[in-house]
């Protein structure tokens, strides 16, 4: 699951600290104030993503949940979202930008000689990863930081060129946001390019759910077919 574009990613043009102050301090000055001024746009009426039942499991998943067992029976009571605020807000920031300059894209047949391998992009000692490895470690790093595991959703989506993707949500009271490798900014999930398949559950994080794009009903009839699960 990798967009060959993303390898233009890895000519940056300044130093990674740089970048990453830059990225930080740019995109929460400019987003920050939408967001807690109470301002909405047409748009915003369905900042949350619409789930439906239990889907197929990605295979790659199925995959990691046998090396990280404990990753995937984290179990929650609840699916109540993030209470977002200006400090955990700026915490996402950073470790998206963090996470997009510290790491480089590498296909996983570049890496592993086959598909599908989802990995932390450290375990190797070489910092290379393919998308679904970008949320895998933000996704870490945002637990460690004290964020509910159940508002750090591993996601499943298809890029406008077709080609399947791997994003992270971010569940809040706000609207579910994407952490993406593509793209420094943090969005909320309907102002992004990509056809929602289908997520992790709120409830356990070994189990999957589809996801009803709200122009799109009945996307979750093709969630499975289009990623061949």
């Amino acid at each position: 699951m990798y967009n060959k574009t993303a390898h233009k990613k890895s000519a940056r043009g300044t130093t990674a600290k740089h970048k990453l102050a830059t990225a930080t301090l740019l995109l929460t000055l400019t987003v920050l104030v939408t967001i807690f001024s109470g301002t909405t746009t047409s748009q915003a009426a369905q900042p949350w993503m619409q789930t439906e039942g239990r889907t197929t499991q990605p295979v790659g998943h199925y995959d990691f949940c046998k090396q990280y067992k404990k990753e995937c029976s984290q179990t929650s009571r609840t699916e109540a979202p993030l209470q977002l605020t200006k400090d955990l807000w700026a915490k996402i920031i950073q470790v998206n930008a963090q996470v997009n300059t510290a790491i480089l894209p590498r296909t996983d047949m570049e890496m592993w000689g086959k598909e599908e391998v989802w990995s932390y992009p450290t375990q190797s000692g070489i910092q290379y990863g393919d998308c679904e490895d970008y949320v895998l470690l933000k996704r870490r790093m945002l637990i460690n930081a004290g964020f509910p595991v159940n508002t750090l959703l591993i996601t499943v989506v298809r890029q406008q060129n077709g080609e399947g993707h791997a994003v992270l949500t971010v569940r809040t009271d706000r609207g579910d946001f994407i952490l993406d490798n593509l793209e420094d900014s943090v969005k909320i999930w309907n102002q992004t390019s990509y056809t929602y398949l289908k997520r992790q559950s709120a409830r356990h994080s070994g189990q999957w759910v589809d996801i009803r794009h709200a122009p799109e009903l009945l996307i979750s009839s093709i969630a499975t077919s289009a990623l061949g699960n």
